[in-house]
């Protein structure tokens, strides 16, 4: 654990907030795809992007069904299809990208429906590309989150008082998860908010204290 005192040891993820070239329309899209309220935020984008912007969002559920009707509502809200929805060895899943351009992959690890359809999501989880995973595994435990689960080039931080999960991928093996090239340059777009104070990561991702 680093011994700076100026380090806040982060605690919570309040929400994250996403740039959009129309953050109104951006945010009627979570809202009616997703249920989506306080979680996740817009606002307009400042800074251009291009490409892969190194992060993906996840809404996790309770089953099969469930994955499908987001998938739907997201599609039929103007999302583009980057995976359909499809089995998998760990359970089921499909991605999509947003309107405003962000990533999602919706999932469970259910193989089953065992309850009424919904769009209701268990929790979100925020995965952020790094080029250097062993590092910014560093960076982010001297910032006090732990270690859930950690191996290759993933990382799984545990954060128990939060909706908001968050991980570390290989930049490239996260781009490659999702169906896209990894390839971009510029602004991620994207704003983390929480108790852990004001600071920039070894990967550019912004993070800034409060809801």
């Amino acid at each position: 654990m680093s011994t700076d005192t100026n380090i806040h040891t982060i605690t919570n993820i309040h929400s994250i907030t996403l740039e959009a070239a129309e953050p109104e329309v951006a945010s009627a899209f979570y809202r009616d795809a997703f249920g989506l309220d306080s979680e996740v935020r817009t606002r307009a984008a400042e800074s251009p992007s291009d490409g892969f912007r190194g992060f993906t969002m996840s809404l996790v559920v309770a089953q099969p069904a469930n994955v499908a009707a987001l998938f739907d509502a997201a599609v039929a809200r103007g999302a583009g299809v980057l995976k359909p929805v499809q089995k998998s060895l760990w359970g089921v899943g499909g991605v999509v990208q947003a309107p405003d351009g962000a990533i999602w992959n919706l999932a469970t690890s259910a193989k089953k429906d065992t309850m009424p359809v919904s769009r209701a999501f268990e929790n979100i989880v925020l995965l952020l590309g790094a080029d250097d995973v062993p590092a910014s595994k560093r960076f982010y435990s001297e910032r006090g989150l732990r270690v859930a689960k950690s191996f290759g080039s993933y990382v799984d931080f545990a954060t128990p008082s939060s909706t908001i999960g968050l991980g570390l991928y290989k930049r490239r093996a996260l781009a490659k998860s999702a169906g896209v090239d990894p390839d971009g340059s510029g602004s991620h777009r994207l704003r983390i908010h929480s108790d852990g104070g004001g600071f920039v990561d070894p990967d550019g991702f912004e993070w800034v204290v409060g809801a």
